[in-house]
């Protein structure tokens, strides 16, 4: 397995070095491996988990806590897939299953929450654009 020096997880990703070890220190990704001189090494997992982060926050518009907190979500419901997959009990199972959705409806929950407030944005403008339009037809009379 092939891990890449910064520079290069930087032109993978678009962010810069500072902006990777932000994300590193404020837990939106896992530490990377170090080599002794302590340069970080980073492996295409981390890569793809950075740009799952990067759509994230491009499509929802998250901020950085709202990232962390999703982030929370999807590594619970992982955990919680992995360990329905590995029990047979059928009640045990249900639980799993009753857990996950607990969490998956506070991710929807989240993304409601940030939709509601785009299309309040999007109400504001629509005002803006008609009364500049209004403004436009006024002055061609």
């Amino acid at each position: 397995m092939d891990l890449l020096k910064i520079e290069e997880v930087a032109k993978r990703t678009g962010l810069t070095k500072r902006a990777i070890r932000y994300y590193e220190d404020f837990g939106l990704i896992s530490a990377p491996e170090r080599t002794q001189g302590g340069i970080r090494l980073y492996s295409e997992s981390d890569i793809e988990k950075i740009n799952k982060i990067l759509l994230v926050k491009e499509v929802l518009g998250f901020s950085l806590a709202e990232l962390q907190q999703y982030l929370e979500f999807q590594t619970i419901i992982e955990q919680q897939k992995s360990e329905y997959r590995t029990t047979e009990d059928r009640e045990a199972r249900k639980l799993k299953l009753i857990e996950m959705l607990s969490v998956l409806q506070k991710e929807k929950t989240m993304i409601d929450t940030k939709l509601l407030r785009m299309e309040q944005f999007k109400e504001e403008l629509l005002g803006y654009e008609k009364r500049v339009l209004t403004a436009i037809d006024q002055l061609k009379e």
